[in-house]
């Protein structure tokens, strides 16, 4: 059956994609429910429904071009802030921690693999992308997706069963610091603050407010956003032909080779690790462009517009039920290997929670929790360790799909 919209409108289709992106962004900012449900998925969600109902169609050139210009574009400008030189110093003991927790979401990404390849088909780009966005967060997600080149019906099934996953998970870690068995097991000397100095805590919590406030509030200039694009074109350019180049040089005549030929070979992992170094490496420059986050992150929710496209609603509802118990594993398998890496290291309790949501929640959430706690020390070190998943997670992802796919 043919679409109301056709796929050569390419004017009409730009419009509903970037569109739909801009309210899916004002409904999360403008009401409480949307925000629990986050843009990302209200982006896929009205898609997914417009293709299903056949008023948008499931393919286009006009999507094709989002995957092929508009996420490599966004992936170094969410990683200008990503210094890994001022992670390690401002954040070692958390860094360590996050570390574990990464292992954590890798040994999860195959035990749920082995446990359920026989119940979910495609299972090997659900534990590929999901290893990076456990470790990172919706760039990784994203960049994975492409590079191994996921079913989209897969894509937007993952992404529904993580976000209700999410609302578990975080009603868990917001739990933890009241059980008894945690603080009985693990020092807790934020919490004791918390608890001993509520009042003074809470205007401390308040002045992050205010500083969070006014960083959004920095103007952007014309300057930071031909910066922004300019730097990121250059990058991407250049990683291409990095990659393109090993792919050229390195042999595939055995196992070894191969795998080595496929690392070197992906332009994300070189996109991601060209953009680390010149981050850590030049970071007075990269740093001082502003508004590049906020482009990257708008950028990213046209992609999530687009994986709803191509997706069948009766698909998802059989396969997402179980694609939820997959993410549970690896989230658990996660959570499990944090809280033991911290016992083994004598870590506090909150730098469990914290690391665990910066693996599994991102940047976005890791600070907020610690915000939301009153733990001011770490809501720094949360954003750059979060931040550094980005890079990480590209690894481990990686890995897991040439090994899995």
């Amino acid at each position: 059956m043919e679409s109301l919209i056709k796929p050569d409108q390419t004017w009409l289709l730009w419009s509903f994609l970037i569109g739909w992106a801009a309210v899916s962004i004002h409904l999360e900012q403008k009401y409480k429910w949307a925000s629990k449900v986050t843009s990302s998925v209200i982006a896929l969600l009205g898609s997914l429904v417009l293709s299903n109902l056949h008023i948008i169609p499931t393919e286009s050139p006009v999507y094709d071009k989002v995957w092929t210009y508009m996420i490599p574009l966004a992936i170094p400008m969410l990683l200008y802030e990503c210094n890994i030189k001022k992670i390690w110093r401002e954040s070692g003991r958390l860094l360590l921690t996050f570390i574990i927790g990464a292992v954590g979401t890798l040994v999860g990404a195959f035990v749920g693999y082995f446990a359920l390849r026989n119940h979910i088909p495609n299972l090997g780009y659900v534990a590929t992308i999901m290893t990076g966005s456990y470790i990172g967060g919706g760039v990784n997600f994203v960049a994975l997706s492409d590079a191994f080149n996921a079913p989209s019906e897969i894509i937007a099934a993952t992404t529904i069963a993580d976000n209700v996953l999410m609302a578990l998970y975080f009603f868990v870690l917001l739990s933890i610091p009241s059980m008894d068995f945690f603080r009985k097991h693990y020092s807790h000397p934020l919490i004791d603050e918390v608890e001993s100095k509520f009042k003074a805590t809470t205007a401390g919590t308040m002045e992050e407010h205010k500083g969070t406030d006014n960083m959004k509030k920095a103007k952007v200039t014309v300057k930071d956003i031909a910066f922004a694009f300019a730097s990121s074109v250059i990058i991407v350019t250049i990683s291409i032909g990095i990659s393109d180049f090993f792919s050229r040089i390195i042999p595939t005549s055995n196992h070894f080779f191969g795998i080595l030929n496929s690392l070197l070979g992906n332009m994300y992992l070189i996109l991601t690790t060209l953009t680390m170094l010149l981050a850590t490496y030049k970071a007075e420059f990269f740093s001082s462009i502003k508004g590049a986050q906020e482009i990257g992150m708008f950028l990213m929710i046209v992609f999530m517009v687009v994986i709803g496209t191509p997706a069948s609603i009766p698909a998802i509802i059989k396969t997402a039920p179980l694609l939820l118990v997959f993410c549970a594993i690896m989230v658990a398998i996660n959570m499990l290997i944090v809280f033991i890496g911290a016992k083994i290291f004598n870590f506090n309790l909150e730098e469990a929670i914290i690391a665990s949501n910066a693996n599994v929640g991102g940047p976005a959430t890791a600070p907020a929790m610690a915000i939301s706690k009153g733990w001011t020390s770490l809501v720094g070190p949360s954003i750059l360790v979060a931040v550094c998943g980005y890079v990480i997670g590209n690894y481990f992802g990686i890995i897991v799909g040439n090994i899995l796919i």
